[in-house]
């Protein structure tokens, strides 16, 4: 069965990325698939550290902590939704150290620049990325999506949609919006049907 991971990166429990993961994540089951949700907030790990004894390994081996936990689900998941909110143009903190931790799925070669490629490429894995802004202007998302854009496909993920949410910061609000609420579930209905659930 068709396996779709959620990584949620706000500090904040039953926030606005949180209620919209839930909702995508509920869109892949109605089509089929099969779901398991992260919070990095409940997960204690560090950023990367650089000791490259993953480059030999193809493993972290560097930190012992939360990480460990969450590289076989990764592993196994077909597909991965990205959900974060826009803290100070970008990414949260949680998600940037999660998103350094995928370092070990790198092998590069001994030349200068090195080559590289990813353990995770040419598996067919998709994803789809959740951003949430409280203001209402495009430019105050800053670099949220890309943040998470351009790591994911250098890994190999085809990325299959993005859903940009502005103007909301209460918390939880954007469970009122029944338009917001159905984006998300379309855009997790649509990556399991890509991922032929």
């Amino acid at each position: 069965m068709t396996l779709i991971l959620g990584i949620g990166a706000s500090p904040r429990k039953d926030g606005n990325s949180d209620k919209l993961l839930k909702q995508a994540l509920a869109g892949c089951r109605e089509t089929g698939a099969e779901t398991e949700t992260v919070f990095l907030r409940d997960y204690v790990f560090g950023g990367c550290i650089g000791c490259e004894k993953c480059r030999k390994s193809g493993k972290c081996l560097g930190l012992k902590d939360g990480m460990q936990l969450l590289y076989p689900l990764i592993e196994r998941a077909d597909g991965l939704i990205l959900a974060c909110p826009t803290h100070n143009y970008n990414v949260t903190a949680w998600m940037k150290a999660f998103i350094d931790r995928l370092y070990c799925y790198y092998i590069f070669s001994n030349d200068r620049p090195r080559q590289w490629s990813s353990r995770l490429a040419d598996q067919g894995r998709k994803a789809s990325l959740i951003a949430v802004c409280e203001q209402a202007d495009e430019k105050d998302m800053g670099f949220t999506l890309p943040a998470m854009r351009y790591p994911l496909e250098a890994l190999g993920y085809s990325i299959c949609e993005e859903l940009p949410v502005f103007a909301v910061f209460d918390k939880g609000i954007a469970a009122k919006s029944k338009k917001i609420m159905a984006q998300a579930d379309g855009l997790g209905r649509r990556l399991a049907e890509k991922l032929g659930a």
